[in-house]
């Protein structure tokens, strides 16, 4: 069962279009990954699923029912969570005040504790900085703050936004395995990222963007056996 439908859809920033006839799913429970370049189209995706820019055509669908004229405060009270890229967190906040920020809808208030304990049973680094600046943190740290808000919002779809972003390779693998714990535990994700090998390793479905078009799609395997996506993406 599809959690997420895109369909069809086209969006411009002013005259320049950004993408055209983007089309894709994201069934109950599974990780689906989106591949592709800088400026292929991801971001721009995520912000057309996420009600922060308006479409020119088509319809993003959520448990079957179109939210794409919906307002972003809107879409995250239905449980469609953005984990942004660039993490974006308040520098001079604490861990913990960023982290409650995640969860001033109605349903996380009342269970603010409890998603608490749950974001500092999978990153125990920031139950020992919980106090600590967040523009202390290291690159992975902020990471790891910006997925745990999210979390706090009790989330029944979580997309994640180039989570790998400047980060050491080490960082990286443990940003991964969180994504791959969640996933175990039942949550929907949808990846949007850069770092094919990661990404093609956790996933259960990917779809490849070029230039604002879906191009290819598939199982891990599939993409990882396609010449193309091996040469542009995984440097063999």
């Amino acid at each position: 069962m599809s959690v997420l439908s895109v369909e069809s859809i086209a969006l411009s920033y002013g005259d320049s279009q950004a993408l055209w006839d983007v089309s894709f799913s994201v069934e109950q429970g599974k990780l689906v990954s989106l591949l592709g370049a800088n400026g292929a189209g991801k971001t721009t995706t995520l912000k057309a699923i996420s009600g922060l820019q308006p479409l020119k055509g088509g319809t993003v669908r959520y448990g079957g029912k179109p939210i794409s004229g919906l307002k972003a405060h809107q879409v995250a009270d239905l449980g469609i969570t953005l984990v942004p890229e660039g993490r974006q967190l308040f520098p001079k906040m604490t861990v913990e005040e960023n982290l409650v920020l995640g969860s001033y809808l109605k349903r996380a208030k009342a269970r603010r504790r409890e998603n608490l304990k749950r974001v500092y049973t999978l990153f125990p680094h920031l139950d020992e900085r919980r106090h600590q600046l967040a523009e202390t943190l290291s690159g992975g740290e902020q990471q790891m703050v910006a997925i745990g808000r999210g979390l706090m919002q009790e989330p029944q779809l979580v997309m994640f936004d180039e989570p790998s972003l400047g980060l050491a390779p080490i960082l990286v693998h443990d940003i991964f395995q969180a994504i791959e714990a969640l996933h175990r535990d039942g949550l929907t994700i949808f990846l949007v990222e850069q770092n094919a090998h990661h990404a093609l390793k956790i996933a259960d479905y990917c779809y490849v963007i070029e230039n604002g078009r879906v191009v290819k799609e598939g199982t891990s395997t599939d993409l990882e056996n396609d010449p193309g996506v091996r040469e542009a993406y995984l440097g063999f």
